[in-house]
């Protein structure tokens, strides 16, 4: 049976933060003291990657990869106490703000909790050994979800963080895991708190059809809607980095984006993104400021929630290592770009953009992105010049004067041509 998602996640913006590589020694407590920044950003969801200890045997890095969990009960030392956590936990509420945190339970580290008292609960290999499906995740053995004592744990866990304050979980490379398992662990957690929200890492197809080949799970899109609230839009990734690398058109990549609406749930909410901690920075991706800032225009724009990756707002280059202490710089935030994120942010609450009619195209032969939603009687467009685009494109709009909800200029329509312009524009009817 379908779980209905909430539409109302599309009008969120969700910041993700590395609790070792923010603030100064990359605790608890820095984060919690830049959260008010943080929210005046328009943050609705702090996403929190994982906060556990990460284990030692085969390490990456000098310290080790936080998706390699030695306990799923504890908190990193590292990073401060559990009194520490639910301080951060209760000012991140007090800011009108929900957090989320990282579920890795595909896997663990080859020296976990689990691995030391539970080894029946990880899969063999064809020599007996434990060992992981995926060859270059050296340093986690996967976990066996035909042992139904698993589940029972696994749940167990996630009932312990909802009780102890969590707003929902950004469940890691969920598609590898059992429909099965994620359908029971909602209907469980939802006995403690009914409004958790679920977030799948879901994967790229070719990932889905390469475990599917080798005769493990590899869950759809169409079947972890079945379980989550929402998904990552990697089904669209590769046409996207493929654009900016010039190995595809723009309208190869919108075109899939488009598919996305007769696909998927009427309701359905993907985690839209330019960059995350798995992805290189934007900023190295469209190293153009205007382009980067249309971009970002479009970001906001699409339908679903907008996630931005800790140093995004300062528009970084370099993508953190997920193996070393390697801090992000939140020095050179420019306040203008600022003052875009939040504008968009405030766009992104309208209704319409929640529950609208969604649309996107490409617009003639140009490098030039059209979007729209229509509710009731009305309707709202974006266009988003990502190829820095000259002259007039022709627009299914009545002619007028518009009031650009970006920056307050304004936008002309006349005998259905609009003139193109190296910025963001968007605007009601």
């Amino acid at each position: 049976m379908a779980i209905n998602t909430r539409v109302s996640l599309r009008n969120k913006v969700m910041y993700s933060v590395y609790v070792r590589n923010h603030g100064i020694n990359g605790t608890f407590k820095n984060v919690e003291e830049d959260l008010e920044r943080i929210k005046c950003l328009g943050t609705d969801i702090i996403w929190l990657m994982p906060i556990h200890p990460i284990g030692i045997k085969n390490k990456k890095g000098e310290i080790g990869c936080p998706y390699a969990i030695k306990n799923y009960r504890e908190v990193n030392p590292e990073y401060g106490s559990l009194e520490e956590f639910k301080s951060l936990l209760m000012k991140i509420h007090s800011l009108g703000m929900k957090c989320i945190i990282d579920v890795v339970y595909n896997h663990t580290s080859p020296d976990s909790w689990l691995v030391e008292n539970h080894p029946e609960f990880f899969y063999k290999k064809t020599n007996g050994l434990m060992g992981n499906k995926v060859g270059e995740w050296t340093d986690v053995v996967d976990l066996d979800y035909n042992n139904m004592k698993l589940w029972d744990y696994q749940i167990e866990t996630l009932k312990y963080w909802t009780t102890i304050g969590v707003d929902g979980f950004r469940c890691d490379v969920a598609p590898l895991v059992p429909l099965e398992f994620w359908l029971s662990a909602r209907a469980e957690v939802a006995k403690i708190n009914e409004n958790i929200i679920w977030l799948s890492e879901s994967v790229h197809p070719e990932f889905i059809l390469t475990m599917r080949k080798n005769g493990f799970v590899g869950l759809s899109d169409s079947e972890i809607y079945q379980a989550f609230d929402m998904a990552y839009d990697y089904d669209v990734n590769v046409e996207y980095l493929g654009y900016l690398s010039g190995k595809n058109s723009l309208k190869q990549y919108i075109d899939r984006v488009s598919i996305q609406e007769s696909t998927y749930p009427d309701n359905y909410v993907k985690l839209r993104f330019l960059e995350n901690h798995d992805q290189p920075r934007a900023k190295e991706l469209i190293p153009d400021e205007e382009t980067l800032r249309i971009w970002t225009g479009f970001l906001y724009f699409q339908k679903g929630c907008t996630l931005l990756y800790a140093g995004q707002e300062a528009e970084e280059k370099h993508t953190p290592s997920l193996f070393d202490v390697d801090k992000i710089n939140l020095h050179s935030i420019k306040k203008d770009f600022v003052d875009l994120l939040k504008t968009l942010g405030e766009i992104k609450k309208r209704e319409i953009m929640a529950k609208g009619f969604y649309e996107i195209y490409t617009v003639q032969d140009k490098d030039v992105i059209l979007s729209s939603y229509k509710l009731k009687n009305r309707k709202l467009v974006g266009i988003f010049n990502v190829g820095k685009e000259q002259g007039e494109i022709i627009i299914n709009v009545a002619d007028g004067k518009y009031r650009n909800l970006t920056d307050g200029t304004v936008t002309t329509v006349a005998q259905g041509k609009l003139v193109l312009e190296n910025k963001i524009i968007i605007f009601e009817i």
